[in-house]
């Protein structure tokens, strides 16, 4: 009895835990790992788009001119900075166009729009990147403890067959260290699902803000196009 109780710690039934629970243990705990360093390294990076986004969109509607404000943001381009590669395509297909005299302000604004679809579609991917891995250990990782939970029982339960007199503290131990797989499965899905949910909305409302910003230069790019006093010739 006294055998039962020493060991009757974390540290202790992790350690008399069979091999196979112990793989799954160490696999939730990379995972648990792992989705905290993305948790941190998304948020960081969800921020930074967020305060560009602000900070140029501020910059944009209070530019007369949008060409100082292209080559000003073309030196020091980043091309992760969400909203800037929008306009900076946007701005190079209008300049392409308009420079031939055959085209005609319809075929020149679609044009725009299709080449900012493309510049959206890849900052839509680069927002949502990682988020796989995220909802994969949210949904995951309770499965894998509970499989890891139930090997344990079984084991327990097996051993209880092989004992003449059966009591509580000869099962106990079997078992709870079965539990602890389970536990460590909720420890990793829990922070994964919450970050998968906030980083999802959040994505979400940056990539909005971006559509909304390619329509806005729409407008500015269509009434330039029909007699407008804005300057848009961009230097090659």
């Amino acid at each position: 009895m006294q055998a039962t109780l020493e060991h009757m710690t974390v540290w202790g039934l992790i350690s008399d835990a069979s091999l196979l629970v112990k793989a799954v243990m160490l696999t939730l705990l990379l995972a648990s790992v792992l989705s905290w360093y993305l948790i941190i390294a998304r948020s960081r990076v969800l921020r930074q788009r967020e305060r560009q986004a602000n900070a140029f969109i501020q910059r944009f509607r209070s530019a007369p001119d949008l060409q100082p404000l292209y080559r000003e943001t073309a030196q020091g381009s980043d091309p992760e900075a969400g909203i800037e590669p929008v306009f900076h395509s946007g701005l190079q297909a209008f300049s392409q166009l308009r420079q031939h005299p055959g085209n005609t302000p319809e075929v020149v604004l679609e044009g725009v729009e299709r080449a900012m679809f493309v510049a959206l579609s890849e900052q839509e991917i680069k927002l949502e990147k990682g988020l796989q891995f995220l909802a994969t250990v949210g949904s995951v990782s309770p499965y894998i403890g509970l499989f890891g939970t139930v090997w344990g029982i079984m084991n327990a339960f097996l051993g209880l067959s092989q004992v003449q007199q059966a009591s509580l503290s000869t099962v106990a131990p079997g078992i709870a260290e079965a539990l602890i797989a389970t536990a460590i499965g909720l420890f990793a899905a829990i922070p994964a699902v919450i970050a998968y949910n906030r980083f999802s909305a959040r994505s979400q409302t940056l990539l909005t803000r971006y559509y909304a910003f390619g329509n806005e230069l729409q407008v500015r790019l269509h009434r330039t196009l029909h007699g407008g006093s804005i300057n848009l010739a961009v230097a090659a």
